[in-house]
């Protein structure tokens, strides 16, 4: 399940994308027009720069902007900065793999191969869609709404 603190982030990135531009957003911005609570949001943010999802700008004219284009950032890596692997066990994590301490035949596992699967399907539609894509669909939305 998607923990709120990656929800939170999926919303602030999405207004830093909308917003694409060269001059950083404040925090109190972003998590207004996000809706995010701002303590937590500093936090967010602060795990996402470690990454290089967004870089912070220093001064009176500081804040924080995407730190790659919106196009090469996806749903998948703010997940796994926030929540971790994608898949639902050890076993079938690809970045953080262990085998299951109870496990008789990894290879020939039923479990294993079903959450195998489900990690494939759910990393090949996260790993598509970027913060471009969210944009993009909002946009389309508003103007069907218009």
């Amino acid at each position: 399940m998607l923990s709120q603190k990656a929800r939170y982030a999926l919303h602030a990135l999405i207004v830093l994308a909308r917003h694409n531009a060269s001059e950083p957003m404040l925090i109190a911005d972003i998590a207004g027009e996000a809706r995010v609570p701002r303590k937590f949001l500093e936090q967010i943010l602060l795990d996402l720069k470690k990454r290089g999802v967004v870089r912070s700008v220093r001064g009176r004219a500081g804040g924080y902007l995407l730190g790659r284009a919106p196009n090469e950032i996806t749903f998948a890596e703010i997940i796994r900065v926030n929540d971790g692997p994608l898949a639902l066990a050890p076993c079938a994590s690809v970045t953080a793999y262990q085998r299951c301490a109870d496990c008789v035949d990894e290879k020939t596992c039923a479990i294993r191969k079903v959450l195998l699967a489900a990690r494939d399907a759910t990393a090949a539609v996260l790993e598509s869609r970027t913060l471009a894509d969210a944009v993009a669909s909002e946009k389309r939305r508003r103007r069907r709404g218009s």
